[in-house]
């Protein structure tokens, strides 16, 4: 068994959240699930403990924290809603900050920039253009948030990602600091490397790009 046996989830029914809460309680961890609404979640399992809460609220997010060992987040923009990814971070960098908890392990698209980046993939530089011309708050927030975990004392991962399909199949994946190597991802490879990163420590303070083989 993991050291981090207990995980905090923000975005767990997502299209890529529910591939990563069902390799979760595959590989035995306990669970501790924010929702805005508990009653809607169909999946039942004594591992799981619903907390009914919205990220941008830090009572919420220091409720969803209490108890664990680290915090996993694949949350997705509410349609029609100011962007919400920095203020989610920076609630749960304070929680963590007053809860002791190192690990956090986060996901974000492509258009987020780095020191390390060389960006050569037309794929990429296409996907950021859009993002920008289609949802420049949101886009913006990003940055912000890869801001304030640069600045965070915690240890962060931040996965960048290309598309992803919804699918039970593993793939395996490519990795790089630079660029995405690929189109797409699976929903599941995903799912495995998020969990992979609570005992990995290569990309710790790291904002790697995944896509599947």
């Amino acid at each position: 068994m993991t050291n981090h046996h207990h995980i905090a989830v923000i975005g767990g029914t997502g299209k890529s959240g529910k591939y990563l809460v069902k390799k979760l309680l595959e590989k035995g961890f306990r669970i501790k699930m924010l929702l805005r609404n508990p009653d809607q979640l169909e999946l039942n399992h004594p591992a799981i403990e619903k907390v009914k809460g919205d990220a941008r609220n830090p009572m919420d997010i220091a409720l969803l924290l209490e108890g664990c060992t680290a915090v996993l987040s694949t949350l997705g923009q509410p349609k029609g809603e100011p962007p919400i990814f920095s203020t989610a971070t920076s609630n749960v960098l304070n929680a963590m900050q007053k809860l002791k908890i190192k690990r956090y392990i986060v996901t974000t698209g492509l258009s987020v920039d780095t020191p390390n980046d060389h960006k050569r993939s037309e794929q990429v530089q296409e996907a950021s253009d859009w993002m920008r011309a289609n949802y420049e708050p949101t886009t913006g927030d990003k940055q912000v948030e890869y801001e304030l975990l640069a600045q965070g004392h915690v240890d962060w991962t931040l996965v960048r990602l290309p598309l992803i399909e919804q699918t039970e199949v593993a793939k395996g994946v490519k990795i790089s600091l630079e660029d995405c190597l690929g189109n797409h991802i699976s929903a599941t490879d995903l799912a495995n490397f998020l969990i992979e990163q609570l005992e990995n420590t290569e990309y710790i303070g790291q904002a790697p790009f995944i896509a599947s083989i």
